[in-house]
């Protein structure tokens, strides 16, 4: 399958919100864990299970919401109160591995998406 590609990003003021998007294609969202994950290290934002469960990286937790539509395909991001911190490209994959390191050890991705937050 073909990495998935995370859309949405852009530049904002601290405080701010973005909603990030990824049209999960290719993987049903009903079978798999799906992740966002950011810079070039691809540090692990959140993830979300089959079930729906999620986890979230200390920084952005009560910050960030991870969410996902199984009907239409699609997860989001949605971030509030974004720091200067957060500056990164995104990027969102479906994970063999339901966990925040996952994305350590994965070698293709898809286009990632601009977020620069100004102080």
């Amino acid at each position: 399958q073909a990495p998935l590609v995370a859309s949405g990003g852009d530049s904002v003021q601290a405080g701010g919100s973005l909603r990030l998007s990824c049209p999960v294609i290719g993987y049903n969202p009903r079978w798999f864990c799906l992740g966002w994950f950011r810079g070039d290290e691809r540090e692990g934002v959140a993830i979300i299970s089959p079930e729906g469960a999620t986890t979230y990286t200390d920084s952005v937790k009560d910050r960030f919401t991870i969410s996902k539509d199984n009907a239409a395909s699609i997860m989001f991001l949605q971030m509030n109160n974004l720091k200067s911190e957060d500056t990164a490209k995104y990027y969102c994959a479906a994970l063999h591995t339901c966990t925040l390191n996952a994305g350590a050890t994965m070698r293709r991705w898809g286009q990632g998406t601009q977020v620069t937050v100004s102080s």
